[in-house]
């Protein structure tokens, strides 16, 4: 099937939804252009027969057209076409997602590393109300697996560790996300009121893939697109989009779910801040500006240890001398220290990190 691709003046591709073969298409994407892909491919799950409830209802599982890829070996040779033009398209400091169950991820998983992606983590999505197994053959599978990959080893990836730490109330995110799968008005249905994709995801679980990986105006690639939800929290976070899906029906009820997606309401509102990119401040900047002065005293926040700020901007405790992460380092005994979180100043009885006095000349400097 023919398509374009629109860019902007600059290359830039701008936000798109093609109808198509996740592989054929991206054979026609520039090299290099996602910024991040996000990928929940055909599970194959080689199912045998119906599966039926204890009131003898049936359950719409997977039986689609589109899972059923064939054999291992089938399955294997779908997966590498896919991700050969999936590394080629995706930038070499870009990220890949892919999400799947104990059926195909593994597969998927040795293709990977296979070709030369580097696994930064293995996130378990563990669903709060998964479906039971009504047989009672087996434990109730719980969850599902997403890998996240670099493009190699060497690669420098986006990673919003802040903003992952700040949605998680200012706790270090794990990676096993508790997540509840998608139900009620977020489950897209036909006029019958049946599902129209079976493993609509719920925006929550790509929410935090795309917070956490990208930064606003990047290019979020979805070579599966069903329903949209790529797009769906793409739109919502300021990213571009581009979906691709074989399936007219998803590919209409994915147009239509985005276009009653509202845009962010300000660029301000949905950049995420990192501490590792903020503008670095050193140390004797601040007795330039006479924030700190020659001879103010630096207290640790135990109060056991002192030292003297000097005029070149470095500091002396009582036997030692150096920048304030080598004598916060020594006067613990520590192989380093963030000297501005260890060195505190006295202000009006309060003990306060430095920091602030760094955090303070950023904000004027900006």
């Amino acid at each position: 099937m023919a398509f374009s691709v629109e860019k902007s003046p600059k290359g830039i591709i701008g936000s798109k939804i093609i109808l198509g073969n996740s592989t054929s298409v991206m054979s026609k994407l520039p090299d290099q252009c996602a910024d991040m892909i996000f990928a929940d491919p055909p599970y194959n799950l080689q199912l045998r027969g119906d599966l039926h409830r204890p009131n003898n209802t049936k359950v719409n599982g997977v039986d689609n057209a589109w899972d059923k890829v064939g054999t291992f070996a089938d399955y294997d040779t779908f997966t590498s076409n896919w991700l050969t033009e999936a590394r080629r398209v995706l930038k070499d400091n870009g990220t890949l997602w892919v999400i799947g169950t104990y059926h195909n991820i593994y597969r998927v998983g040795a293709t990977l590393q296979d070709m030369g992606f580097w696994f930064l983590n293995d996130i378990v999505w563990i669903k709060t109300n998964p479906m039971p197994n009504f047989r009672g053959t087996r434990f109730t599978n719980a969850h599902e697996t997403l890998l996240w990959c670099a493009k190699s080893e060497t690669s420098k990836p986006t990673f919003n560790y802040d903003a992952m730490k700040a949605l998680n109330e200012n706790l270090q995110m794990r990676s096993d996300w508790v997540l509840p799968i998608c139900t009620g008005s977020e489950r897209l249905r036909d006029q019958k009121g049946d599902k129209i994709h079976p493993t609509q995801k719920p925006e929550a679980l790509v929410y935090r893939a795309v917070l956490a990986a990208t930064d606003p105006d990047d290019l979020v690639l979805d070579p599966f697109f069903g329903t949209g939800t790529t797009g769906v929290v793409a739109k919502k976070l300021g990213r571009r989009y581009l979906g691709i899906d074989s399936d007219p029906e998803y590919i209409s009820a994915a147009r239509e779910r985005i276009d009653m997606t509202p845009e962010p309401h300000s660029l301000e509102l949905i950049r995420s801040p990192s501490k590792r990119r903020q503008a670095r401040i050193p140390f004797g900047w601040l007795v330039e500006r006479g924030l700190l002065s020659a001879g103010d005293v630096l207290i640790s926040p135990d109060q056991q240890h002192t030292a003297k700020v000097r005029a070149d901007g470095t500091v002396i405790s009582a036997t030692h001398r150096g920048s304030i992460h080598q004598v916060g380092a020594a006067v613990q005994g520590a192989p380093s220290c963030n000297g501005w979180t260890f060195w505190c100043m006295n202000v009006e009885g309060k003990t306060i990190p430095i920091d602030s006095l760094r955090q303070q000349l950023r904000t004027e400097l900006n």
